[in-house]
């Protein structure tokens, strides 16, 4: 994707309120449900995780949201806000009890990139989340396991290629975001820091 285009894209994380602002809300309660949660599991080493724990709001989120997709489309940024966008895409990516939901997600969220009114870096989470799920390799690097020594990358489909398609969709290189992602996991856990419009959320495999 050339940087003119992601510039495009980036252009619609602002300004006029949404279509359906009583849905952007109801979008980021269901989200909020489950932060502390994630963001819990994301510091908690797999063999000490109660995976199960929790997992029924996650499935219960994304049936919700599926329905709302029935009803609206993919909730993205003219619809719902970047709020309630951020917060439909992080149910998605929560959804792994939904495999077919998760991918019908991807590929509703990735019309919505198309047409310049979903960012594409969270898509591409997404879509990776999506491989994964099917037993494939990512794509785009997004997704880590919490290992003995901090997070580590699942396998990457064409590793040699994987910084030049990161940039393609907006992505800092794999080196970089891991380095980033180890300092985020390694500071005092806040809320604030994995919000609607913050940094990218912290969604390790196999922490659903």
């Amino acid at each position: 994707m050339s940087a003119d285009r992601l510039s495009q894209i980036r252009s619609v994380m602002h300004t006029a309120a949404p279509q359906r602002p009583g849905l952007a809300c109801e979008l980021i309660a269901l989200a909020r449900a489950a932060d502390e949660r994630w963001v819990r599991l994301a510091r908690t080493p797999s063999a000490d995780q109660q995976v199960g724990a929790g997992r029924h709001v996650d499935h219960t989120n994304g049936a919700a949201l599926a329905r709302r997709i029935a009803d609206y489309g993919w909730p993205d940024v003219p619809l719902v806000g970047e709020g309630g966008a951020r917060a439909a895409w992080k149910i998605a990516l929560r959804a792994d009890t939904l495999p077919d939901f998760q991918r019908l997600a991807s590929r509703l969220m990735h019309g919505a990139v198309e047409r310049g009114t979903a960012p594409v870096s969270q898509w591409a989470h997404l879509y990776d989340r999506c491989l994964l799920n099917s037993r494939r390799a990512q794509c785009y690097g997004t997704q880590y396991r919490l290992g003995p020594g901090g997070p580590e990358r699942l396998a990457v489909h064409e590793p040699d290629g994987l910084d030049a398609r990161r940039a393609s969709v907006g992505l800092p290189p794999a080196g970089l975001a891991l380095q980033r992602l180890r300092e985020r996991l390694a500071a005092e856990p806040s809320l604030d820091a994995e919000e609607y419009g913050g940094a990218p959320a912290v969604v390790l495999a196999d922490a659903a």
